[in-house]
Protein backbone atom coordinates (compact mmCIF):
# COMPACT_ATOMS: atom_id res chain seq x y z
CA UNK A 1 0.00 0.00 0.00
CA UNK A 2 1.78 3.48 -0.93
CA UNK A 3 -1.02 5.83 -0.03
CA UNK A 4 -4.58 5.78 1.66
CA UNK A 5 -6.97 8.88 2.43
CA UNK A 6 -10.62 8.69 3.41
CA UNK A 7 -12.47 10.75 0.90
CA UNK A 8 -16.66 11.26 -0.26
CA UNK A 9 -17.25 8.64 2.26
CA UNK A 10 -14.74 6.21 1.13
CA UNK A 11 -11.81 4.72 1.83
CA UNK A 12 -9.36 5.65 -1.49
CA UNK A 13 -6.25 3.50 -1.17
CA UNK A 14 -3.15 3.35 -3.46
CA UNK A 15 -1.51 -0.47 -4.15
CA UNK A 16 1.32 -1.27 -6.07
CA UNK A 17 0.47 -4.17 -8.04
CA UNK A 18 3.13 -5.71 -10.57
CA UNK A 19 4.94 -2.40 -9.99
CA UNK A 20 2.46 -0.23 -11.19
CA UNK A 21 -0.68 1.86 -9.69
CA UNK A 22 -4.24 0.51 -8.48
CA UNK A 23 -6.44 2.19 -6.86
CA UNK A 24 -9.06 0.54 -4.89
CA UNK A 25 -12.42 2.18 -2.85
CA UNK A 26 -13.43 0.56 -0.02
CA UNK A 27 -16.92 1.36 2.47
CA UNK A 28 -16.38 2.57 5.98
CA UNK A 29 -16.72 -0.99 7.28
CA UNK A 30 -13.77 -2.24 5.38
CA UNK A 31 -15.96 -3.70 2.38
CA UNK A 32 -14.78 -3.65 -1.11
CA UNK A 33 -16.06 -0.73 -3.27
CA UNK A 34 -14.71 -1.33 -6.75
CA UNK A 35 -11.55 0.56 -8.08
CA UNK A 36 -10.44 3.95 -9.50
CA UNK A 37 -10.05 3.57 -12.97
CA UNK A 38 -7.27 4.98 -14.18
CA UNK A 39 -5.80 5.96 -17.85
CA UNK A 40 -3.81 3.45 -18.15
CA UNK A 41 -0.54 1.80 -16.86
CA UNK A 42 1.26 4.03 -14.17
CA UNK A 43 1.76 5.47 -10.81
CA UNK A 44 -0.74 7.41 -8.87
CA UNK A 45 -1.38 8.40 -4.92
CA UNK A 46 -1.57 11.84 -3.54
CA UNK A 47 -5.08 11.91 -2.63
CA UNK A 48 -6.35 15.30 -1.55
CA UNK A 49 -9.82 16.18 -0.52
CA UNK A 50 -11.94 16.25 2.25
CA UNK A 51 -13.65 13.12 4.25
CA UNK A 52 -17.49 14.09 3.48
CA UNK A 53 -17.41 16.09 -0.07
CA UNK A 54 -17.71 13.89 -3.12
CA UNK A 55 -14.98 15.61 -4.97
CA UNK A 56 -11.13 14.18 -4.49
CA UNK A 57 -7.90 14.71 -6.39
CA UNK A 58 -4.78 12.45 -7.25
CA UNK A 59 -2.06 12.56 -9.44
CA UNK A 60 -1.11 10.28 -11.84
CA UNK A 61 2.13 9.51 -14.04
CA UNK A 62 3.37 7.20 -16.75
CA UNK A 63 5.74 6.48 -19.54
CA UNK A 64 3.59 8.40 -21.74
CA UNK A 65 2.21 10.60 -19.40
CA UNK A 66 4.17 13.75 -17.55
CA UNK A 67 2.44 14.04 -13.70
CA UNK A 68 -1.26 15.06 -14.52
CA UNK A 69 -3.59 15.79 -11.36
CA UNK A 70 -7.27 14.10 -11.53
CA UNK A 71 -10.57 15.56 -10.06
CA UNK A 72 -12.28 11.95 -9.16
CA UNK A 73 -15.98 11.87 -8.44
CA UNK A 74 -16.31 9.92 -5.34
CA UNK A 75 -19.77 9.08 -5.92
CA UNK A 76 -20.14 8.88 -9.52
CA UNK A 77 -16.85 7.35 -10.50
CA UNK A 78 -16.44 10.02 -12.77
CA UNK A 79 -12.69 11.00 -13.35
CA UNK A 80 -11.43 14.25 -15.38
CA UNK A 81 -8.33 16.11 -15.94
CA UNK A 82 -8.01 19.25 -13.64
CA UNK A 83 -4.09 20.17 -14.70
CA UNK A 84 -2.01 18.88 -17.09
CA UNK A 85 1.47 20.03 -17.99
CA UNK A 86 2.16 20.65 -21.87
CA UNK A 87 4.63 18.20 -23.51
CA UNK A 88 6.52 18.63 -26.49
CA UNK A 89 5.46 15.86 -29.11
CA UNK A 90 2.57 13.53 -29.47
CA UNK A 91 2.39 11.25 -26.50
CA UNK A 92 -0.72 9.64 -27.94
CA UNK A 93 0.98 7.48 -30.34
CA UNK A 94 3.05 6.02 -27.62
CA UNK A 95 1.94 2.76 -26.37
CA UNK A 96 2.82 1.48 -22.74
CA UNK A 97 2.68 -2.35 -22.12
CA UNK A 98 3.52 -4.86 -19.28
CA UNK A 99 5.53 -8.12 -20.06
CA UNK A 100 6.89 -11.00 -17.84
CA UNK A 101 9.66 -13.21 -17.85
CA UNK A 102 11.23 -15.82 -16.10
CA UNK A 103 14.50 -15.58 -14.11
CA UNK A 104 17.07 -17.72 -13.94
CA UNK A 105 15.89 -19.38 -10.92
CA UNK A 106 11.81 -19.43 -12.12
CA UNK A 107 11.22 -16.25 -10.46
CA UNK A 108 8.44 -13.92 -12.44
CA UNK A 109 9.77 -10.66 -13.16
CA UNK A 110 8.04 -7.53 -14.61
CA UNK A 111 8.79 -5.43 -17.81
CA UNK A 112 7.69 -2.45 -19.25
CA UNK A 113 8.13 -2.19 -22.59
CA UNK A 114 7.57 1.68 -24.33
CA UNK A 115 7.73 2.27 -27.87
CA UNK A 116 5.78 4.03 -30.62
CA UNK A 117 2.93 2.46 -31.79
CA UNK A 118 3.48 2.57 -35.60
CA UNK A 119 7.47 1.30 -34.55
CA UNK A 120 7.74 -2.11 -36.34
CA UNK A 121 9.81 -4.43 -33.72
CA UNK A 122 12.34 -5.47 -33.65
CA UNK A 123 13.86 -1.96 -33.34
CA UNK A 124 17.26 -0.82 -31.23
CA UNK A 125 16.11 -0.76 -27.59
CA UNK A 126 17.01 0.83 -24.63
CA UNK A 127 17.25 -2.07 -21.17
CA UNK A 128 16.85 0.43 -17.97
CA UNK A 129 16.98 -1.40 -14.44
CA UNK A 130 18.10 -0.05 -11.04
CA UNK A 131 16.50 -2.11 -8.23
CA UNK A 132 18.53 -1.87 -5.13
CA UNK A 133 18.35 -0.38 -1.39
CA UNK A 134 14.21 -1.41 -1.90
CA UNK A 135 13.90 1.47 -4.29
CA UNK A 136 10.70 0.65 -6.91
CA UNK A 137 11.21 1.27 -10.79
CA UNK A 138 7.70 2.75 -10.88
CA UNK A 139 6.63 4.39 -14.08
CA UNK A 140 7.35 7.68 -14.34
CA UNK A 141 7.56 10.26 -17.19
CA UNK A 142 10.83 10.72 -18.55
CA UNK A 143 11.45 13.06 -21.42
CA UNK A 144 15.03 11.58 -22.21
CA UNK A 145 13.41 8.03 -22.96
CA UNK A 146 10.48 9.88 -24.83
CA UNK A 147 13.34 11.13 -26.79
CA UNK A 148 14.43 8.01 -27.58
CA UNK A 149 11.07 6.11 -28.33
CA UNK A 150 9.90 9.21 -31.20
CA UNK A 151 13.04 8.31 -33.05
CA UNK A 152 11.95 4.98 -33.46
CA UNK A 153 13.14 3.03 -30.64
CA UNK A 154 11.93 1.18 -27.63
CA UNK A 155 12.17 1.52 -23.88
CA UNK A 156 12.13 -1.59 -21.59
CA UNK A 157 12.57 -1.10 -17.61
CA UNK A 158 13.17 -4.07 -15.76
CA UNK A 159 12.01 -3.88 -12.18
CA UNK A 160 13.87 -6.81 -10.45
CA UNK A 161 15.18 -7.95 -7.32
CA UNK A 162 16.13 -5.53 -5.02
CA UNK A 163 13.95 -3.06 -5.62
CA UNK A 164 11.04 -2.64 -4.01
CA UNK A 165 8.03 -3.59 -5.95
CA UNK A 166 6.86 -6.55 -4.00
CA UNK A 167 7.51 -5.75 -0.95
CA UNK A 168 10.36 -6.17 1.38
CA UNK A 169 10.89 -9.74 0.82
CA UNK A 170 11.44 -8.48 -3.14
CA UNK A 171 14.37 -6.87 -1.75
CA UNK A 172 15.96 -8.85 0.53
CA UNK A 173 16.22 -11.24 -2.88
CA UNK A 174 18.47 -9.07 -4.12
CA UNK A 175 20.54 -7.88 -1.50
CA UNK A 176 24.08 -8.85 0.21
CA UNK A 177 25.19 -12.24 -0.80
CA UNK A 178 22.03 -12.55 -3.02
CA UNK A 179 23.13 -9.79 -5.07
CA UNK A 180 23.51 -11.98 -7.87
CA UNK A 181 20.15 -12.47 -8.18
CA UNK A 182 19.68 -8.66 -9.69
CA UNK A 183 22.11 -9.61 -12.52
CA UNK A 184 20.71 -13.02 -13.14
CA UNK A 185 16.87 -11.29 -13.28
CA UNK A 186 18.58 -8.60 -15.39
CA UNK A 187 19.89 -11.17 -18.31
CA UNK A 188 16.94 -12.79 -18.45
CA UNK A 189 15.08 -9.68 -19.17
CA UNK A 190 17.74 -8.93 -22.12
CA UNK A 191 17.51 -12.38 -23.22
CA UNK A 192 13.43 -11.99 -23.42
CA UNK A 193 13.36 -9.03 -25.27
CA UNK A 194 15.88 -10.87 -28.04
CA UNK A 195 13.75 -14.01 -28.11
CA UNK A 196 10.68 -12.08 -28.49
CA UNK A 197 11.91 -10.20 -30.85
CA UNK A 198 11.48 -6.79 -28.95
CA UNK A 199 14.88 -5.80 -30.33
CA UNK A 200 17.15 -7.46 -32.83
CA UNK A 201 20.31 -9.31 -31.25
CA UNK A 202 22.48 -6.73 -32.13
CA UNK A 203 20.79 -4.07 -31.26
CA UNK A 204 20.36 -4.20 -27.34
CA UNK A 205 21.64 -1.21 -25.21
CA UNK A 206 21.87 -1.46 -20.64
CA UNK A 207 21.60 1.50 -19.40
CA UNK A 208 21.76 2.23 -15.22
CA UNK A 209 23.12 4.67 -13.20
CA UNK A 210 24.15 4.82 -9.37
CA UNK A 211 23.36 1.03 -8.23
CA UNK A 212 21.97 0.72 -11.94
CA UNK A 213 25.75 1.62 -13.08
CA UNK A 214 27.26 -0.96 -10.77
CA UNK A 215 24.43 -3.38 -12.56
CA UNK A 216 25.16 -2.58 -15.94
CA UNK A 217 28.92 -3.43 -14.79
CA UNK A 218 28.42 -6.67 -13.15
CA UNK A 219 26.22 -8.00 -16.35
CA UNK A 220 28.15 -6.58 -18.72
CA UNK A 221 31.03 -8.49 -17.63
CA UNK A 222 28.64 -11.89 -17.20
CA UNK A 223 27.14 -11.48 -20.83
CA UNK A 224 28.66 -9.35 -22.59
CA UNK A 225 27.68 -11.07 -25.95
CA UNK A 226 23.99 -10.16 -25.18
CA UNK A 227 24.97 -5.66 -25.70
CA UNK A 228 25.73 -3.85 -28.50
CA UNK A 229 26.37 -0.84 -26.42
CA UNK A 230 26.39 -0.57 -22.43
CA UNK A 231 25.83 2.93 -20.66
CA UNK A 232 26.96 2.89 -17.06
CA UNK A 233 26.30 6.22 -15.23
CA UNK A 234 28.23 7.48 -11.43
CA UNK A 235 28.36 3.31 -10.96
CA UNK A 236 30.03 1.72 -7.89
CA UNK A 237 32.64 0.40 -9.54
CA UNK A 238 35.30 -1.21 -7.25
CA UNK A 239 33.22 -3.37 -4.85
CA UNK A 240 36.35 -3.81 -2.32
CA UNK A 241 36.89 -0.06 -1.97
CA UNK A 242 33.47 0.82 -2.24
CA UNK A 243 33.38 1.71 1.90
CA UNK A 244 36.25 3.87 2.47
CA UNK A 245 34.82 7.04 0.52
CA UNK A 246 32.19 9.64 1.36
CA UNK A 247 29.17 8.00 2.23
CA UNK A 248 30.38 4.63 1.14
CA UNK A 249 30.19 2.88 4.59
CA UNK A 250 26.59 3.35 4.94
CA UNK A 251 26.22 0.81 1.88
CA UNK A 252 27.54 -1.93 3.84
CA UNK A 253 23.69 -3.17 4.57
CA UNK A 254 22.71 -3.34 1.10
CA UNK A 255 26.09 -4.69 -0.29
CA UNK A 256 27.89 -6.57 2.51
CA UNK A 257 31.23 -5.40 4.14
CA UNK A 258 34.58 -6.47 1.70
CA UNK A 259 36.26 -6.36 5.26
CA UNK A 260 35.33 -9.67 6.26
CA UNK A 261 35.92 -12.59 4.53
CA UNK A 262 32.28 -13.37 3.70
CA UNK A 263 31.78 -10.43 1.88
CA UNK A 264 34.90 -9.65 0.14
CA UNK A 265 34.41 -12.99 -1.74
CA UNK A 266 30.76 -11.97 -2.42
CA UNK A 267 31.56 -8.81 -3.99
CA UNK A 268 34.89 -9.96 -5.33
CA UNK A 269 32.97 -12.46 -7.64
CA UNK A 270 30.69 -9.53 -9.28
CA UNK A 271 32.39 -6.21 -8.74
CA UNK A 272 32.51 -4.80 -12.30
CA UNK A 273 36.29 -3.62 -11.91
CA UNK A 274 37.71 -6.68 -10.85
CA UNK A 275 35.87 -9.30 -12.97
CA UNK A 276 36.14 -7.96 -16.70
CA UNK A 277 36.46 -11.35 -19.29
CA UNK A 278 39.75 -11.01 -21.64
CA UNK A 279 39.27 -12.44 -24.49
CA UNK A 280 35.52 -12.25 -24.87
CA UNK A 281 33.62 -9.20 -27.59
CA UNK A 282 32.74 -6.79 -25.09
CA UNK A 283 29.90 -3.63 -26.58
CA UNK A 284 31.11 -0.40 -26.96
CA UNK A 285 30.78 1.71 -23.50
CA UNK A 286 30.30 5.14 -22.67
CA UNK A 287 30.55 5.57 -18.72
CA UNK A 288 29.44 8.75 -17.55
CA UNK A 289 30.44 10.43 -14.18
CA UNK A 290 31.10 14.05 -12.95
CA UNK A 291 34.22 15.51 -10.82
CA UNK A 292 32.65 16.71 -8.57
CA UNK A 293 30.31 13.73 -7.28
CA UNK A 294 30.35 12.91 -3.53
CA UNK A 295 28.45 10.09 -3.45
CA UNK A 296 29.90 7.70 -5.71
CA UNK A 297 33.34 9.10 -6.15
CA UNK A 298 34.67 9.62 -9.66
CA UNK A 299 37.65 7.14 -8.92
CA UNK A 300 34.74 4.38 -9.66
CA UNK A 301 34.03 5.07 -13.15
CA UNK A 302 37.88 5.74 -14.09
CA UNK A 303 39.28 3.05 -12.80
CA UNK A 304 36.31 0.99 -14.51
CA UNK A 305 37.23 2.41 -17.61
CA UNK A 306 40.67 2.65 -17.53
CA UNK A 307 41.00 -1.54 -16.60
CA UNK A 308 38.07 -1.49 -19.61
CA UNK A 309 40.79 -0.19 -22.20
CA UNK A 310 43.83 -1.96 -21.07
CA UNK A 311 41.82 -5.54 -21.67
CA UNK A 312 41.51 -7.06 -24.85
CA UNK A 313 37.88 -7.51 -25.25
CA UNK A 314 37.22 -6.65 -28.88
CA UNK A 315 37.74 -3.54 -31.18
CA UNK A 316 34.35 -1.00 -30.05
CA UNK A 317 35.28 1.46 -28.19
CA UNK A 318 35.40 1.93 -24.04
CA UNK A 319 34.61 5.73 -23.29
CA UNK A 320 34.69 8.33 -20.27
CA UNK A 321 32.05 11.13 -20.44
CA UNK A 322 33.00 13.23 -17.31
CA UNK A 323 30.77 16.30 -16.35
CA UNK A 324 32.66 19.39 -14.70
CA UNK A 325 31.13 21.39 -11.98
CA UNK A 326 28.09 18.10 -11.27
CA UNK A 327 27.49 16.08 -8.97
CA UNK A 328 25.55 13.15 -8.86
CA UNK A 329 23.07 14.13 -10.76
CA UNK A 330 20.15 15.89 -8.37
CA UNK A 331 20.29 19.41 -9.38
CA UNK A 332 21.89 19.29 -12.55
CA UNK A 333 21.36 22.39 -14.82
CA UNK A 334 18.74 21.38 -17.86
CA UNK A 335 21.79 22.39 -20.50
CA UNK A 336 24.30 20.16 -18.74
CA UNK A 337 21.15 17.54 -19.00
CA UNK A 338 20.61 17.88 -22.55
CA UNK A 339 23.90 17.78 -24.16
CA UNK A 340 24.82 14.20 -22.00
CA UNK A 341 21.67 12.47 -23.07
CA UNK A 342 22.35 13.77 -26.71
CA UNK A 343 25.89 12.61 -26.17
CA UNK A 344 24.39 8.86 -24.49
CA UNK A 345 21.87 8.59 -27.11
CA UNK A 346 23.83 9.12 -30.08
CA UNK A 347 26.30 6.53 -28.61
CA UNK A 348 23.61 3.98 -27.98
CA UNK A 349 22.17 5.17 -31.64
CA UNK A 350 25.29 4.38 -33.67
CA UNK A 351 25.53 1.12 -32.27
CA UNK A 352 22.57 -0.29 -32.02
CA UNK A 353 21.39 0.46 -35.64
CA UNK A 354 19.06 3.46 -34.52
CA UNK A 355 21.78 5.56 -35.93
CA UNK A 356 21.68 4.62 -39.48
CA UNK A 357 17.76 5.03 -39.21
CA UNK A 358 18.29 8.68 -38.43
CA UNK A 359 20.74 9.20 -41.21
CA UNK A 360 18.53 7.50 -44.11
CA UNK A 361 14.69 9.15 -42.53
CA UNK A 362 14.23 6.01 -41.90
CA UNK A 363 12.71 5.52 -38.18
Amino acid sequence: MNDAKLLGVRLLVAYLVDARAELRRFRPDGSPDGVVELPGLGTAGGFRGDPEDPEAFFAFTSFDAPTTVYRYDVATGARTVWAEPKAAGDLGRIAVEQRFCRSKDGTRVPIFVVRRRDTAQPAPTLLYAYDGFGISMAPFYSPAWTAWVEQGGVVAVANVRGGGEYGRAWHEAGRRERKQTVFDDVIATAEHLIAEGVTPADGLTIQGESHGGLLVGAVVNQRPELFAAALPGVGVMDMLRFDRFTGGQLWVGEFGSPRDEAGFLTLRAYSPYHTIAEGKRYPAILATTADTDDRVVPLHTFKYVAALQAAEIGPRPRLVRVETRAGHGMGKPIDKTIEEVADLWAFAARWTGLGAGLMTGEV
